[in-house]
C-alpha cells in the first residue's frame, strides 16, 4: 500500500456538523490538505497535547499511552488506510517484543495518541486520491499568513488559558479544595514562564 506521510495543519469547530471539529491533514509532500471530522472529546485531546497543557489527570489517550510505555512497547505510525461510505478507518503500529500489531482503531483516536507517542502520521494514497483537496492560491496565502502569525496565536491562547486557570484558582480556593488550587497555581507558573 502506498502511503503519504501528512501532518497536522489545524482544528476547528464546524457547525454543519451539529458541533463536531474537523482536524484538517496536510500531506508532507504537497499541498493537499484532507479533513476529517471528530468528536469533541478527540479534538479537545488533541488540542491539550498540541498546546502543551497536561491535564491533573491523565486522558483515555494518556492512559493508553502510559500502558504502552509500561508493557515496553511504541508506536511506530499510524495510518488512515481506508475511506468506506463516507468513514474514516485507521489502524495503529504498534511493536512489543519485537513484533508487529496492526490495531484497528478511529482516526482521531488515532492521531490523538500519535501526538502523544511522536508517531508519524500516515495516509493511504488512495484515500487522499479520494478525499483530499488541493486549496487555491488564495487559500494558500492565507494558510501561510495564519501559520506565520501562529506565535502570536500561541501567546494569545496562554494568555486565556491563565485567565481560565485564575479563574478556576479562585474558585478552588473559596470551596477550600487546597490541593487543587496548589494544582492550578502550579499550572498557572507553568504556562507564566512560558511566555
Amino acid at each position: 500500500m502506498n502511503k503519504i506521510q501528512c501532518e497536522i495543519l489545524g482544528l476547528s469547530s464546524s457547525p454543519a456538523t451539529g458541533g463536531a471539529y474537523a482536524i484538517l491533514l496536510k500531506d508532507s509532500g504537497s499541498d493537499r490538505r484532507l479533513p476529517i471530522i471528530i468528536g469533541a472529546f478527540e479534538a479537545q485531546a488533541i488540542a491539550l497535547e498540541i498546546e502543551g497543557i497536561n491535564p491533573p489527570r491523565p486522558l483515555t489517550h494518556d492512559l493508553l499511552k502510559q500502558i504502552i510505555d509500561t508493557l515496553g512497547g511504541s508506536v511506530s505510525e499510524i495510518i488512515i488506510d481506508e475511506l468506506r461510505d463516507n468513514t474514516f478507518y485507521a489502524k495503529i503500529i504498534l511493536e512489543v517484543s519485537a513484533l508487529t500489531y496492526e490495531i484497528d482503531s478511529r482516526p482521531s483516536d488515532a492521531i490523538a495518541l500519535a501526538v502523544r507517542t511522536k508517531a508519524p502520521i500516515f495516509v493511504a494514497e488512495n484515500v487522499m486520491e479520494t478525499a483530499a483537496f488541493l486549496p487555491s492560491s488564495n487559500q494558500l496565502k492565507e494558510t501561510d499568513k495564519e501559520l506565520s502569525n501562529k506565535e502570536n496565536i500561541s501567546s494569545k491562547s496562554k494568555e486565556a488559558q491563565i485567565a481560565s486557570l485564575q479563574t478556576k484558582l479562585r474558585e478552588a480556593i473559596d470551596s477550600e479544595e487546597y490541593e487543587r488550587a496548589a494544582k492550578l497555581r502550579d499550572d498557572i507558573q507553568k504556562l507564566t514562564n512560558q511566555n
